[in-house]
Protein backbone atom coordinates (compact mmCIF):
# COMPACT_ATOMS: atom_id res chain seq x y z
CA UNK A 1 0.00 0.00 0.00
CA UNK A 2 1.12 3.40 -0.78
CA UNK A 3 1.29 6.57 0.92
CA UNK A 4 -1.35 8.61 -0.43
CA UNK A 5 1.47 11.90 -1.34
CA UNK A 6 3.32 9.54 -2.79
CA UNK A 7 0.07 7.89 -4.90
CA UNK A 8 -1.22 11.65 -5.62
CA UNK A 9 2.22 12.39 -7.06
CA UNK A 10 2.34 9.65 -9.42
CA UNK A 11 -1.01 9.97 -10.77
CA UNK A 12 -0.23 13.66 -11.60
CA UNK A 13 2.85 12.56 -13.66
CA UNK A 14 1.33 9.87 -15.53
CA UNK A 15 1.01 9.79 -19.27
CA UNK A 16 -2.09 8.91 -20.98
CA UNK A 17 -1.45 10.30 -24.57
CA UNK A 18 1.23 7.78 -25.51
CA UNK A 19 0.11 3.85 -25.63
CA UNK A 20 2.32 0.75 -24.31
CA UNK A 21 3.92 -1.09 -27.36
CA UNK A 22 3.34 -4.84 -26.93
CA UNK A 23 6.54 -7.36 -27.17
CA UNK A 24 7.25 -8.27 -31.17
CA UNK A 25 6.27 -4.87 -32.34
CA UNK A 26 8.30 -2.86 -34.84
CA UNK A 27 8.29 1.07 -33.06
CA UNK A 28 9.57 4.02 -33.61
CA UNK A 29 10.82 6.25 -30.10
CA UNK A 30 11.19 9.45 -30.63
CA UNK A 31 13.59 10.75 -27.79
CA UNK A 32 14.15 14.26 -26.58
CA UNK A 33 17.96 14.28 -26.18
CA UNK A 34 19.43 17.80 -24.88
CA UNK A 35 23.06 18.37 -26.08
CA UNK A 36 24.73 21.53 -24.19
CA UNK A 37 21.74 23.90 -24.57
CA UNK A 38 20.35 22.74 -27.31
CA UNK A 39 16.99 20.06 -27.71
CA UNK A 40 16.88 18.15 -30.26
CA UNK A 41 14.69 14.69 -30.92
CA UNK A 42 16.10 11.64 -32.27
CA UNK A 43 14.30 8.56 -33.48
CA UNK A 44 15.45 5.07 -32.14
CA UNK A 45 13.60 2.14 -34.42
CA UNK A 46 14.12 -1.57 -33.45
CA UNK A 47 11.81 -4.24 -31.77
CA UNK A 48 10.65 -4.96 -28.50
CA UNK A 49 11.84 -7.90 -26.47
CA UNK A 50 10.89 -6.72 -23.41
CA UNK A 51 8.30 -4.94 -21.48
CA UNK A 52 8.69 -4.91 -17.13
CA UNK A 53 5.92 -3.69 -14.97
CA UNK A 54 2.20 -2.25 -16.40
CA UNK A 55 1.84 0.94 -17.72
CA UNK A 56 0.02 2.09 -14.99
CA UNK A 57 3.13 1.74 -12.63
CA UNK A 58 5.61 4.42 -12.45
CA UNK A 59 8.46 2.04 -12.92
CA UNK A 60 7.36 0.64 -16.12
CA UNK A 61 9.64 0.25 -18.49
CA UNK A 62 10.12 -1.66 -22.51
CA UNK A 63 13.25 -2.55 -24.14
CA UNK A 64 14.06 -2.21 -27.54
CA UNK A 65 16.73 -3.83 -29.75
CA UNK A 66 18.17 -2.73 -33.27
CA UNK A 67 20.77 -4.08 -35.33
CA UNK A 68 23.26 -1.20 -36.36
CA UNK A 69 26.19 -1.48 -38.79
CA UNK A 70 26.33 -5.00 -37.57
CA UNK A 71 26.48 -4.67 -33.76
CA UNK A 72 23.40 -5.17 -31.64
CA UNK A 73 22.10 -2.12 -29.71
CA UNK A 74 19.49 -2.29 -26.64
CA UNK A 75 18.30 0.65 -25.14
CA UNK A 76 15.59 0.63 -21.74
CA UNK A 77 13.19 3.42 -21.97
CA UNK A 78 10.91 4.68 -19.12
CA UNK A 79 7.16 4.35 -20.07
CA UNK A 80 6.20 7.26 -18.12
CA UNK A 81 9.35 9.62 -19.09
CA UNK A 82 8.77 13.30 -20.26
CA UNK A 83 11.24 12.82 -22.57
CA UNK A 84 9.65 10.49 -24.76
CA UNK A 85 7.52 12.68 -27.95
CA UNK A 86 5.81 9.54 -29.32
CA UNK A 87 5.98 6.05 -29.88
CA UNK A 88 4.53 4.78 -32.80
CA UNK A 89 4.13 1.17 -33.66
CA UNK A 90 5.32 0.28 -37.50
CA UNK A 91 4.33 -3.35 -37.39
CA UNK A 92 3.23 -6.25 -34.74
CA UNK A 93 4.91 -9.27 -34.76
CA UNK A 94 3.38 -12.94 -33.73
CA UNK A 95 4.94 -13.93 -30.33
CA UNK A 96 4.15 -16.92 -28.21
CA UNK A 97 6.56 -14.97 -25.39
CA UNK A 98 6.95 -12.54 -22.70
CA UNK A 99 10.38 -11.94 -23.13
CA UNK A 100 12.56 -12.39 -26.17
CA UNK A 101 15.76 -12.48 -25.36
CA UNK A 102 16.48 -15.22 -27.85
CA UNK A 103 16.82 -12.67 -30.75
CA UNK A 104 19.85 -11.83 -29.32
CA UNK A 105 21.45 -15.08 -30.63
CA UNK A 106 20.02 -14.77 -33.98
CA UNK A 107 21.40 -12.71 -37.19
CA UNK A 108 19.51 -11.88 -40.58
CA UNK A 109 16.05 -13.87 -41.49
CA UNK A 110 16.32 -16.08 -38.15
CA UNK A 111 16.03 -13.12 -36.22
CA UNK A 112 12.74 -11.79 -38.10
CA UNK A 113 8.69 -12.43 -36.76
CA UNK A 114 5.82 -13.41 -38.63
CA UNK A 115 3.87 -10.65 -38.58
CA UNK A 116 0.43 -10.55 -37.14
Amino acid sequence: MKQPLVQWIEDTHKRSDIEFPPVGAQVRVNYRIREGEKERVQAFEGLVIRRHDSPKHMGATFTVRKISQGFGVERIFPFQSPLIESIKVLRLGRVRRAKLYYLRKLRGKKARLREK
